[in-house]
């Protein structure tokens, strides 16, 4: 067995829904950040990829038939280059991380690159299709874009609650209030904005093309003059006297994100020194409605497997689906709040679902080269009761 390592890490900026990303494909946002994040090791050749690990949640429309695959062809690199596409709904560029990670480690490739896309603005409506020819009937198109569709009836009603209502009763079970959601938003907006004011997303940040031009640079959904009073004239979304609103949940998306993989030997193709080592992994889940919650027991798996506990953690990247699920998974961690999501989160940055994971890591990584800090964790909860995390060890720094 050997260690698999980070390398390199990109996203494009993430648009919203309906935004400027509307009219780009997600097969060619996704070639656009695969070329983006190759172009940071310049000496690699492309041919010597073994594998590419794509994530994607939704594949019902422009990104079906391997999303992957059509990415590395669209990208230009060679036809030699073979792309799978993995579906964890919002863990699925985490998830080929993982997958990758484990190919490396156990000497089946030496390097992988991971990532993930989803454009939520273009998702399909779907139609289910007739058991038989001219139904008599009238069929519903249905929105592919976020949740549950086509639900088997045999599923358990408690199970297939909106994902607003299945946090909504996290917000009851650990009594969360709209109070702290609402200033755990603020700040989101406020931290994404001050990095990118500052430089940090700079070099992690690709612009995104279109008909030869740029249309998109800096994440379009910062809010920098959000406060605690323009987030609390909101109505609830998802409950008449709920906590929930769009001001303190992520916002529908569209982006890419890509993440190069390699073990140790490959830095000699790859042109560059590795930024960090996959340390631990960690997977789990739990009750359906229950999968706000459910990144604290993974990231406590792969703290474990890492050999390593909350009090080593020096950085924390927890995807913000919604700022009760984040807050309660914090609340259950040993872990001093000022350091997760210290650049900024989901409810401001944006969440495209299957391109997350791989922002996660990225920005981990780049926040542990910063500080010069050795250990970091980058989790993120899953629909359906699931969710994964990693531990990074930095190995670019001086802190060991």
């Amino acid at each position: 067995m050997t260690d698999s390592y980070l390398y390199s890490a990109a996203r494009t900026p993430f648009g919203r829904f309906s935004g400027a990303l509307s009219h780009v494909r997600p097969d060619d946002l996704a070639a656009q950040i695969i070329g983006g994040t190759l172009a940071k090791t310049p000496a690699l050749e492309p041919g010597r990829i073994d594998d590419v690990v794509w994530g994607n949640a939704n594949g019902a429309g422009e990104d079906n038939r391997n999303v992957g695959r059509m990415a590395v062809l669209l990208a230009g690199l060679p036809t030699s280059v073979p792309a799978t596409t993995v579906n964890r709904l919002c863990g699925s560029s985490l998830d080929a991380v993982l997958t990758a990670s484990r190919a490396i480690e156990s000497g089946d490739a030496d390097i992988v690159l991971t990532g993930g896309v989803e454009s939520m603005t273009r998702a399909p409506w779907v139609l289910p299709k007739p058991e038989r020819a001219f139904p008599a009937g009238n069929l519903t198109a249905v929105s592919t874009t976020l949740g549950w569709r086509l639900v088997n009836e045999r599923m358990p009603k408690e199970w297939t609650v909106s994902l607003g209502e299945a946090n909504e009763q996290l917000a009851d079970r650990f009594a969360i209030s709209r109070e702290r959601q609402d200033a755990f938003a603020v700040r989101s907006h406020r931290l994404a904005d001050d990095a990118w004011n500052a430089g940090f997303y700079d070099d992690l940040v690709v612009p995104v093309q279109d008909g030869g031009r740029t249309v998109l640079e800096r994440d379009e959904g910062i809010r920098p003059g959000s406060t605690m009073e323009k987030l609390a004239a909101l109505t609830p979304s998802f409950r008449p006297d709920g906590v929930i609103t769009a001001g303190n949940a992520s916002p529908l998306s569209d982006g890419a994100s890509a993440v190069l993989l390699g073990s140790g030997s490959a830095a000699e193709y790859i042109g560059a020194t590795p930024l960090a080592r996959i340390a631990g992994r960690g997977v789990s889940a739990l009750e359906p409605q229950m999968f706000g919650y459910a990144p604290v027991e993974a990231a406590n798996r792969a703290l474990k497997r890492a050999g390593i506990s909350w009090a080593d953690i020096d950085a924390v990247e927890l995807n913000e689906a919604f700022a009760v699920q984040a807050l309660a998974c914090v609340d259950a961690w040993d872990v001093d709040p000022q350091i997760v999501n210290a650049k900024g989160g989901a409810i401001a940055l944006g969440h495209p679902l299957g391109a997350s994971g791989g922002r996660l890591l990225g920005t981990l990584s780049r926040r542990l080269q910063e500080a010069d800090k050795r250990w970091g964790v980058a989790a993120i909860c899953i629909g359906v009761g699931q969710a994964l995390a990693v531990v990074l060890e930095n190995v670019a720094g001086s802190s060991r």
